[in-house]
């Protein structure tokens, strides 16, 4: 495990993401992501997909063209390879998830007119 990193290039509020491990040979990573209130990623896409594991909290998630999905504590989401999407905390509660992607992540805008 690393050092709990801030993020600002690819998110709008505050977020802190902590390496967990890397999968051998591959281009799997796991991430725990702690949210505050109302922070999101960017918009991005993941060329193997992603996979998110809510372990507290409440989350919002949205793929491109999609209805923006709620999700909570104890509740996986994911998205298939290549679709472009944001995800992130409610205004009002921290929210952290386990992330396992895969590929290159391909990062783009913000997503704060998303919702």
């Amino acid at each position: 495990m690393t050092e709990p990193q801030h993020t600002d290039a690819a998110f709008t509020g505050e977020a802190e993401l902590e390496a967990l491990g890397e999968l051998a040979e591959t281009t799997v990573r796991v991430n725990r992501v702690t949210f505050q209130p109302g922070a999101r990623t960017h918009w991005h896409s993941h060329a193997g997909g992603q996979l998110l594991h809510a372990v507290s909290g409440h989350g919002l998630m949205q793929e491109q063209g999609q209805a923006v999905v709620r999700f909570a504590a104890g509740d996986t989401v994911s998205t298939a390879p290549g679709v472009e999407h944001w995800h992130g905390a409610v205004d009002d509660e921290t929210m952290v998830h386990i992330a396992v992607s895969g590929g290159v992540t391909d990062w783009g805008g913000p997503a704060a007119d998303a919702r």
